[in-house]
């Protein structure tokens, strides 16, 4: 800490969004020049906008503005460019920064963009679940009380370890003042997160320089993502994540069609193979109804599940099929299999014809090792 003093272990890591977790410069400048040619507010060049990121953006729009009826109507036409057109993409290596992270703390975001905004943003990058606590500048557009009203929140010590429920693990770990630390990069909520009596860690690919963030009263910044890890955990962030922290997201390759929870899912018969529905799906699917692609999101017809709950449950699901299969296979590699190579329930086994009397033996202890390290990663114990 500044006065000398050791920190107190970090419980809770509030995340800004726009700058901090997803690159915004660019995304967030084309809808506000659109807003400021429309309601003639005069900001003309990108410096400009980026400097009403200096204190709130939402006062700082207000003072550009005749009055309040007309800053009321800036603001909802800026927030609905936003609602529908904003997907900024995330900032590099920021997605292994906060799986880690949620492994060992509660985590919030907040955000002057509307709640839309977050939520088509964290499921695009698999991070929704990641996440306890969210708020959007259309529901809490005051950051001050964002904040003041996570650290009154009773539930501050039950985190999401990237998965859809809430974590339930004993004993609790509730978060204060001192062990709560917002991540920006922006002085204004520096400045507001000192005002409220948390920490404030400040990051350089955003908005502000190192310099204004450090006056701004942050205790450290970062340069790169990784950085946030080391400092917030000290020596616990060379431990490897916990749980379903530890799956990774489901590899997308580029240029290549995909669902996702934020478009129109492909129905089962659109997505008639793996193949098709954009290579490596991550499940055990067989090539037909694939799961990712089943709870991809919205679709037509009452049968399409529509909860991004069901999707994440359903991936998870098959992961682990997958894997304890493998580890039939590794137990008893001489099990029946049919021709496709798939167990076949209630066939005697079948030695190749080549293959000893005797029964094989079991892996080797290093390879068993790593078997069951995977499948604690999958299937963790809580």
């Amino acid at each position: 800490m500044a006065d000398g003093r050791p920190a107190a272990p970090v419980r809770a890591v509030i995340f800004d969004l726009d700058g901090t977790l997803v690159q915004t410069r660019v995304a967030s400048w084309e809808i506000f020049r659109r807003i400021s040619d429309r309601f003639e507010l005069g900001v003309d060049e990108p410096e400009q906008y980026y400097r009403l990121f200096r204190g709130n953006v939402f006062a700082s729009i207000r003072e550009l503005c005749r009055d309040d009826a007309h800053a009321a109507e800036v603001n909802a036409a800026f927030l609905d460019l936003l609602r529908t057109e904003y997907t900024p993409p995330l900032v590099p290596g920021v997605a292994e920064v906060v799986r880690r992270l949620a492994s060992d703390c509660t985590l919030a975001v907040m955000s002057s963009n509307a709640m839309a905004v977050l939520r088509r943003v964290l499921v695009a990058n698999d991070l929704a679940f990641c996440f306890a606590h969210v708020f959007g500048g259309d529901v809490t557009p005051d950051k001050r009380t964002a904040m003041r009203s996570f650290l009154a929140d009773a539930g501050t010590g039950f985190g999401r370890r990237c998965a859809a429920d809430y974590d339930e693990a004993d004993p609790r770990r509730d978060a204060d003042s001192a062990s709560t630390v917002l991540v920006t990069d922006t002085a204004g909520d520096v400045r507001d997160a000192r005002e409220v009596g948390i920490r404030a860690v400040g990051v350089t690919w955003g908005m502000h320089s190192a310099e204004e963030l450090t006056a701004a009263g942050a205790e450290f910044v970062a340069l790169w993502p990784q950085e946030l890890t080391a400092h917030l955990l000290g020596d616990a962030a060379s431990r490897p994540p916990g749980g379903a922290c530890a799956v990774p997201a489901i590899h997308r390759p580029a240029g290549r069609a995909t669902t996702s929870a934020i478009t129109p899912a492909a129905t089962n018969d659109a997505v008639p193979d793996k193949a098709e529905a954009g290579g490596g799906c991550g499940c055990d699917c067989s090539g037909k109804g694939c799961p990712v692609a089943r709870f991809a999101g919205p679709g037509p017809g009452p049968d399409r599940p529509r909860d991004d709950a069901a999707r994440a449950a359903a991936i998870r699901r098959d992961r682990r099929r997958a894997l304890v299969s493998v580890a039939r296979t590794a137990d008893d590699p001489v099990s029946a299999v049919s021709p496709d190579g798939r167990p076949v329930a209630g066939e005697p086994a079948r030695r190749p014809a080549n293959a000893s009397s005797s029964r094989p033996s079991r892996p080797s202890t290093a390879a068993a090792d790593e078997l069951m390290a995977a499948l604690r990663r999958i299937c963790p114990t809580r």
